[in-house]
């Protein structure tokens, strides 16, 4: 089998192997596309199996609970639709900072990789070592040699109708890494497989996600969600942000720690309690000061309740890991709490101080007058206010006027897109195809940058005389960029364009 000097398959080796329930791992049949003889714990795998023999790699169709597979972040399809955005920052702070290497170390992305592909941290890392480049970094645990310690931070997804992959454990950790400084929808990964529900219509493989409870179907205030209101990929401007999910998070080790055999979502469940206790609008949460005083009032009344206090959805404080004593029993000036209150000045900032630190600079949209959703046949033209395109399909050309500004998240565009003497142009997470021309808008265009993730622009891209500010960052363009005019000129962020046509002018280099 080709392997990278990590020992990671190339792409085309699917099913890299199985891990038995002891732990074991048994070595991948990829080149053959043969199957295991037995699957976890031994039982015959009977149709899957039988299903697979023949030639050439196999299908995810073909992966048995236990395996572990080889994907890419594009390929995977949420079943959630909310995040903690902070939590998400806190990852994006850390990653773009140098101060592990500065202390001799290795950039925390590196290690995060290692584990989350089962292969302990980081050993190795190159010059101009990048997530997509898995030959610039080594892991310590090499492909083959995985152990129950380090296969248990992998990721987890369930085969879907089709071989679809369903995410059902790291969307906070992978859309880290599609959001960090090498990300990409082509970044590599394993995921171990829990459940094959290949088989099943799509109906019944819904009602069978939802009766396990391996989906997430409520929103940002808790309110029941359909299936059909998840993201179809991974990429932060296609969740919605729910500041309780990033409050949990900031309590860990505080007021709850992770228990054994955690179920999928833990976090949501004690967010829906927290939601109930504290009212996360009273606080600004873009200060150090105020966001610690509700991360101890909040991981305080946790660690408060009584062991079988049902905290959501039929579970108990002891069941979500509820902690024994607040922060470990001891003062707020020691234990994890000290240690998440550290300064971003501190050599060792503690992980808000990272979060609100790369929080500042995030581009934020202007407010809604005006929201479109679901699809939309025919021409749209903003010509006043501030008009939100949110998961939506637009059909049609979209005109903005000058002095109105246009917002578009996580929403397909087919038609051009023109904007004159606008306020201010925002694309995050979404698909464009025909020419985009903006030109002379006052306020800030944003097109990926940061808290805003890449788009996919097929046509033109025509950026001229622009004096707000241009994000154009990571997006991938398929036709000609052309940029000139623009005060201050177009920034990238660090992260370039992938241009398929001609560059020219300011964009020359982005």
């Amino acid at each position: 089998m080709n392997r990278s000097s990590t020992g990671l398959p190339r792409r085309g080796a699917r099913l890299l192997a199985g891990v038995v329930a002891a732990g074991a791992v048994l070595s991948g049949a990829a080149g053959t596309g043969t199957a295991a003889a037995s699957g976890p714990g031994g039982a015959d795998t009977g149709t899957v199996a039988r299903a697979c023999a023949g030639s050439g790699p196999l299908p995810y169709t073909c992966a048995r609970p236990g395996d572990l597979i080889d994907v890419t972040l594009g390929e995977l399809h949420p079943t959630q639709a909310v995040l903690g955005f902070d939590q998400v920052f806190y990852k994006q702070g850390r990653y773009g900072s140098d101060r592990d290497e500065a202390a001799g170390g290795f950039n925390k992305r590196f290690d995060d990789w290692c584990e989350t592909n089962g292969q302990g941290e980081a050993t190795s890392v190159g010059p101009g070592a990048r997530l997509d480049d898995p030959a610039s970094f080594s892991c310590t645990v090499p492909i083959g040699r995985e152990t129950p310690k380090s296969l248990a931070p992998m990721k987890t997804a369930v085969v879907g109708p089709g071989g679809k992959l369903y995410l059902t454990d790291g969307h906070h950790t992978l859309t880290s890494f599609l959001e960090g400084p090498d990300g990409s929808p082509r970044l590599p990964i394993r995921l171990r497989v829990t459940d094959n529900f290949s088989s099943l219509p799509t109906a019944a493989f819904w009602q069978r996600m939802t009766a396990e409870k391996k989906v997430w179907l409520r929103d940002e205030n808790n309110k029941p969600l359909a299936v059909d209101q998840l993201p179809d990929r991974l990429g932060i401007s296609r969740f919605r942000d729910d500041p309780y999910r990033s409050l949990v998070y900031f309590t860990r080790d505080i007021g709850y720690e992770v228990p054994d055999g955690a179920t999928e979502f833990l976090e949501f469940s004690w967010g829906a309690w927290l939601r109930g206790e504290h009212d996360a609008s009273a606080y600004d949460l873009t200060s150090p000061g105020p966001y610690l005083d509700l991360v101890e009032r909040a991981s305080k009344s946790m660690a408060a309740l009584d062991a079988d206090a049902v905290v959501d959805d039929g579970k108990t404080a002891a069941q979500l890991g509820r902690i024994a004593e607040w922060n470990g029993g001891k003062k707020k000036t020691g234990g994890e709490f000290a240690k998440l209150s550290k300064p971003l000045t501190d050599p060792k900032p503690g992980k808000l101080a990272d979060a609100l630190g790369y929080k500042a600079g995030v581009l934020p949209a202007p407010a809604c007058t005006t929201k479109i959703s679901g699809v939309r046949n025919g021409p749209l033209t903003v010509a006043g206010g501030v008009t939100c395109v949110d998961r939506a399909a637009l059909r049609g050309p979209v005109t903005v006027r000058a002095g109105a500004s246009l917002v578009v998240t996580g929403s397909t565009l087919e038609g051009p897109l023109q904007a004159d003497r606008a306020a201010a142009v925002h694309v995050c997470g979404s698909g464009v195809t025909g020419p985009v021309a903006l030109s002379r808008t006052a306020g800030p265009v944003r097109v990926g940058g940061p808290g805003c993730t890449a788009n996919t622009l097929t046509g033109s891209v025509v950026l001229t005389g622009n004096t707000g500010g241009v994000l154009l960052a990571a997006n991938t363009i398929t036709g000609p960029l052309v940029c000139s005019g623009n005060l201050p000129a177009p920034d990238d962020t660090g992260r370039p364009n992938e241009v398929r046509g001609p560059r020219t002018g300011q964009c020359a280099g982005v």
